[in-house]
């Protein structure tokens, strides 16, 4: 059964997609950036926005009913790869013990304020 995760982000309704797709015990969430949703604004230190990124996708995961723990790959992206080492404890934080598979991207951002973003896949663990 397909669900359809929002975060309320302004982004998902004016672009046409969904923080997050529920199929069965898989969710995918899409790219997240570190804009606190409450406020629309964005640190300009970019370990912060991994932080604020990585408690985006945790509000996603857990309106789903899944958790840090069920995620099996991550994507990170970055503009410039010299921010990819500064995050490397935000990293450790979040999913040290998940330890999932991961890729690293540069790659231009939307938006220059932007010095992040991440995308998820998670499995319920049964």
């Amino acid at each position: 059964m397909r669900k359809l995760i929002s975060s309320g982000s302004k982004f998902e309704s004016e672009i046409g997609y969904s923080r997050a797709v529920v199929d069965g015990e898989w969710i995918f969430v899409s790219g997240t950036t570190g804009f606190d949703y409450a406020t629309m604004k964005i640190s300009e230190d970019v370990a912060e926005q991994a932080d604020q990124t990585f408690r985006n996708i945790k509000a996603a995961m857990e309106q789903a009913g899944f958790s840090l723990a069920d995620i099996m790959r991550v994507h990170y992206l970055f503009p410039d790869a010299k921010d990819f080492e500064p995050c490397w404890p935000v990293f450790k934080k979040y999913l040290g013990d998940i330890r999932p598979a991961a890729t690293m991207f540069v790659a231009g951002l939307a938006d220059p304020r932007m010095k992040i973003e991440i995308e998820v896949t998670a499995k319920k663990r049964g």
